[in-house]
């Protein structure tokens, strides 16, 4: 197995292609750990992970602590609100206090853009950007791919559109670095006010409308409306949204009869989609939760664990 060059998982800008063809490779190889009665292998014994979540999370906290534990590494959970830096203590000293207790991976999630970039530069430890204000949401987006050519078999020439609010989302920045990277056409639809306006300088097309961003396409990813992160209102109401820009099975008919349907969660039913989509055939948002566990277990593995072969006997 080819190796992993990076200290840090930071953005989806860092991979090459070999580097994501390695980790949904290797995801892939650990994915069958999940299945099992016992799901734990000795793979990452004594090495110890520390997850610092300073925004509120379920899926991916859970996520990484899961595949943390399936690989038998030690792991410790901070938060904002039980930590020193509801006493005033920055993020750096806060680094520089984890760093003395030699952790070798660190998981960030954190409100300002940049936090976990710079608390890679500060300690030996390996970091994971696990969402940094509206910047990136990596591993989001190295699952996403997971799925995607699970599902389909390939991501090369897919044609994938994304849905909702563009400009207040991580996950739709990662997943277009990721998508465009590995060969797939992308294209963006949602509200004028939520796309940003240098979005076809990333590569892909823009379609206001989603009944004409659907037609002919193979996989239909939808994003949460981000409230906390809007500074004005910029749509009239949720039930606004969900008549013009809602997912409904008129509007995945327009789609190929084979195309899936994705959302990072949390979902927003009956605005972003209705239930008989989020529950219906075209739905592979519990897959996407399920691989977000084999995919982070890889990175892991390729990050800290690297030097040794996976044992899943």
């Amino acid at each position: 197995m080819a190796e992993f060059s990076h200290k840090d998982l930071l953005g989806m800008g860092q991979l090459s292609i070999e580097d994501i063809e390695l980790i949904l490779d290797t995801a892939e190889s650990l994915k069958v750990i999940s299945t099992r009665d016992i799901k734990k292998v000795p793979t990452l014994r004594g090495k110890s992970v520390v997850h610092f979540f300073y925004e509120p999370s379920t899926r991916t906290k859970t996520s990484f602590e899961i595949a943390a534990k399936r690989l038998s590494a030690d792991t410790v959970s901070l938060s904002a609100s039980t930590s020193s830096m509801v006493k005033g203590e920055t993020l750096i000293d806060t680094a520089r206090n984890l760093e003395a207790m030699s952790p070798d991976l660190i998981v960030l999630r954190h409100s300002s853009t940049g936090a976990p970039h710079l608390l890679a530069r500060e300690v030996r430890a390996s970091v994971i950007n696990a969402g940094d204000g509206i910047n990136e949401h990596p591993t989001q987006a190295l699952l996403d791919l997971f799925t995607i050519r699970e599902r389909k078999g390939r991501i090369k020439g897919l044609k994938v559109v994304i849905i909702g609010d563009i400009a207040h989302s991580r996950v739709a920045r990662s997943d277009i670095l990721g998508l465009t990277k590995m060969g797939a056409e992308v294209t963006v639809a949602g509200p004028p006010t939520m796309i940003p306006v240098e979005m076809e300088t990333l590569g892909v097309k823009v379609v206001p409308d989603p009944r004409d961003a659907v037609r002919g396409k193979d996989v239909i990813m939808l994003l949460r409306i981000q409230l906390e992160r809007q500074s004005a209102k910029i749509f009239p109401s949720t039930r606004e949204y969900a008549r013009f820009f809602g997912v409904d099975r008129q509007l995945v008919s327009r789609a190929k009869k084979d195309v899936i349907v994705m959302h990072p969660g949390p979902i927003n039913r009956g605005v972003e989609i209705i239930p008989d989509v989020a529950d219906g055939p075209h739905s592979v948002i519990l897959d996407q939760v399920a691989n977000g566990v084999a995919v982070r277990m890889a990175l892991l593995y390729l990050l800290i664990g690297g030097k040794q072969s996976v044992d899943l006997d």
